[in-house]
């Protein structure tokens, strides 16, 4: 059996019946190394090995977490939370009140999407922003499930399809350099957003039908859990004031300059970076405070840099393993010269992969050195090539355990203790959007 089938079976059984993700990314990685043929001392040291990775993404996210903290002190997040509550305490109607309800559910869709770019703290905002606002969801009988759909769809889809903050990263820094180190010649970053636009029709097909019919029945949470003293709700959110900052244009121009430092060094952390010194010199915070909030920008972050870190080490022992090329091989044998076949095939794998590692990022360079001779081969155009490449890699970003684009939205949601990371997050996640992916993605390697 094939060791990377093994892993990530033992990797999502294990996540499925609520083990630890770390956990079960240590014991699924360990298992499929020994499947693949290494000692489970090799296992181990090729486990251990692969963790100074993930160390780096983990010290990103730290620093992206102080520049959240510093935007929760400046008092934005719940300043917005209580216009929200305060605008539905006016309302009455029950077309009123479902207006209220899609604002704010586009509201949490673009302040997401301008996370992964305008305001680049990527999934640091979601526990500054969402834990003020599950009164509001209590009180508009809102799905969290469907919130953690919104969420991630807003964390995946635009470094798919738009070239700016996380996006530039995946499309340029890594996708384009990647089809092109391995074979892939007249392209250029123009053509990866036309590429990818028909796998991400997928994911809004998906979106919609969470929106409009999954998750559109109201559901009911327990509200002790959310008046329990040990989730306390900003006061203004109950009172419906406004926070006596003081300081209203320390946020925007905090983020303004984030955002162009961004687009000058091509640096999400240096970005990060001059948001928190631009909140330390406006006096947000003061000079004393100012450790204090880095270091609740690690506490923050510091689930997620975990599951990042061991993630890596997985990546690692099933890279070690070398049945990645077994996997392709055997599929490509079995295939033939049909590439109707040949696509599905690469997309699942694809799939399989990436809900191992828990990132397309990490994904993209494994698969690309044989996925990208592979459709040559079968002739497959350069559209479709970069559509096949790009869509296998984000396939499973949005439903795997591992992921941040899963950790992020329960991090916010389960604030309370009422939101499950696989059940509620991840499940529902995969189903409207890996499944579209595949399908689009397919739809987009025979069409283009």
């Amino acid at each position: 059996m094939n060791a990377v089938v093994i892993a990530v079976a033992i990797m999502l059984g294990l996540s499925l019946m609520r083990i630890n993700v770390v956990l079960s990314l240590v014991l699924g990685g360990i298992v499929g190394g020994v499947v693949g043929g290494l000692s489970l001392t090799a296992s181990i040291e090729a486990f251990n090995g692969g963790l100074g990775g993930g160390a780096t993404v983990a010290l990103s996210y730290a620093l992206l977490g102080a520049f959240a903290v510093a935007i929760e002190k400046s008092g934005l997040p719940d300043l917005l939370a209580a216009k929200v509550h305060a605008l539905l305490g006016r309302q009455s109607s029950a077309r009123e009140v479902a207006r209220i309800k899609y604002l704010l559910l586009s509201l949490t869709l673009l302040i997401s999407v301008c996370s992964q770019n305008l305001v680049p703290v990527h999934i640091a905002f979601i526990p500054m922003l969402i834990p003020p606002l599950l009164h509001l969801l209590h009180e508009l009988r809102l799905d969290r499930r469907l919130i953690a759909c919104i969420l991630t769809f807003g964390l995946t889809m635009p470094y798919m399809i738009l070239p700016i903050g996380f996006g530039g990263i995946f499309m340029n820094e890594i996708l384009l350099k990647q089809l092109q180190a391995n074979g892939l010649s007249g392209i250029d970053s123009g053509m990866i957003p036309a590429a990818m636009a028909i796998p991400v029709a997928g994911m809004v097909m998906g979106l919609l039908i969470a929106v409009f019919y999954t998750y559109r029945k109201p559901r009911d949470y327990t509200l002790e859990a959310l008046d329990d003293p040990g989730h306390p709700l900003p006061e203004s959110v109950v009172t419906g004031a406004a926070p006596a900052s003081g300081k209203s244009l320390m946020p925007l121009l905090a983020i303004v300059l984030a955002f162009a430092v961004q687009l000058t060094t091509e640096s999400i952390v240096a970005g990060a970076l001059v948001g928190y010194l631009v909140f330390l010199v406006g006096g947000v915070f003061s000079l004393k405070e100012s450790n204090d909030v880095v270091i609740n920008g690690m506490k923050l972050m510091a689930q997620i840099g975990f599951v990042m870190i061991a993630a890596s080490g997985f990546s690692e022992v099933i890279k070690a393993t070398g049945d990645i090329g077994t996997l392709v091989d055997t599929s490509a044998a079995w295939i033939g010269n049909n590439q109707a076949l040949a696509a599905f095939a690469m997309l699942g794998i694809g799939l399989l992969i990436t809900m191992g590692i828990g990132s397309s990022f990490s994904t993209v360079p494994i698969i690309a050195a044989v996925y990208v001779p592979l459709a040559l081969q079968l002739g497959f155009s350069p559209l479709a090539i970069i559509a096949l490449v790009g869509t296998a890699g984000a396939l499973g970003d949005a439903g795997s355990p591992a992921s941040d684009s899963t950790l992020g939205p329960t991090m916010g949601l389960n604030a309370d203790g009422q939101h499950d990371h696989i059940w509620d997050s991840v499940v529902p996640t995969f189903i409207h959007y890996n499944i579209p992916l595949i399908i689009f993605g397919w739809l987009a390697a025979m069409w283009l």
